[in-house]
């Protein structure tokens, strides 16, 4: 693995207009096994405990982590083993669904904006404002149900009103980076046949069933339109203030690596330093010390 990642052009991508997910690759070619990619993780997991502390007590920006993949690419066990060590008390986790009926009478970013990590937090959603134009986009019929105006058949949802979606995504990200939110964007690229296998696993494995739903198979039948979307909206949103990092997802270990070792390089990159206290503050410390210290012993 590269000592660096975070601008490494075969996982950033960062200007808009010439992605193509052909040029990316589900597995990496990688003479390390499993144990060496597991002792990677534990130590970019403990740096990134220490540094969460830090941002945590500087609380003058947040960082927001956006996973978007396909069933079984293992986003979740991807967030569970990246972030294990850090304190709950500076994380806020979202997993969105399909949006409720209240969700449904805003617009399609609003539950989404207010999600947003406050300064000081990471902030993880598990699926994203970009299922707006991931899903959808397979079947537009979804956007009938959102009540918006001139759009009463599916021929409505054209290409000037996925442009117009894909600039409030662009704004939307652009407000947050202007407002201190640190954004990182992860596709976790899996290969169709790999998809197949974890899907084996969970019918096969009793203590899978659970994770199994038949729709799963369902939406597999447009992996070729899933994979359209995924490669528009990756290119028509990538910016060097919200990049994209596309995470070969084949081999789990290997794409939860990657992803500790990103949000490590990432937080690093930050400068990231305790809040200095004024004069006044400090005054206030060494008379509290004064008044410990003389304090008797019981």
């Amino acid at each position: 693995m590269k000592t660096k990642l975070l601008s490494d052009p075969r996982i950033r991508v960062n200007t808009p207009g010439n992605f193509r997910l052909k040029h990316h690759v589900t597995d990496i070619d990688t003479p390390l096994v499993k144990k060496d990619l597991k002792e990677l993780l534990e130590k970019d997991r403990e740096l990134i405990a220490d540094l969460q502390d830090v941002l945590y007590a500087a609380a003058d920006r947040s960082v927001l982590l956006i996973f978007q993949a396909m069933d079984a690419a293992g986003k979740d066990s991807a967030i569970r083993h990246v972030m294990s060590g850090v304190n709950p008390q500076g994380v806020k986790v979202f997993s969105f669904k399909a949006p409720s009926s209240l969700e449904r009478s805003h617009d399609f970013l609003w539950r989404h904006h207010v999600a947003v990590p406050p300064a000081g937090f990471i902030g993880i959603h598990n699926r994203s404002h970009y299922e707006e134009v991931l899903v959808t986009r397979v079947h537009p019929e979804i956007i009938l149900g959102q009540q918006l105006p001139g759009i009463r058949s599916v021929k409505d949802v054209d290409k000037k009103f996925w442009a117009q979606r894909y600039a409030s995504i662009r704004a939307f990200e652009e407000h947050l980076a202007h407002n201190g939110v640190v954004i990182m964007k992860f596709f976790l690229y899996m290969s169709r046949a790999q998809q197949k296998k974890r899907f084996l696993e969970r019918i096969d494995d009793p203590d899978k069933n659970w994770k199994f739903s038949a729709n799963d198979v369902k939406e597999r039948a447009y992996w070729k339109d899933y994979m359209a979307a995924y490669e528009k909206a990756i290119r028509e949103t990538a910016a060097p203030h919200a990049p994209w990092y596309i995470i070969p997802a084949d081999q789990q270990w290997e794409s939860r690596a990657l992803v500790g070792r990103l949000l490590r390089e990432q937080l690093q990159a930050l400068g990231l330093k305790h809040p200095q206290l004024n004069a006044e503050a400090r005054a206030q410390l060494l008379s509290a010390r004064k008044l410990l210290m003389s304090e008797r012993s019981t």
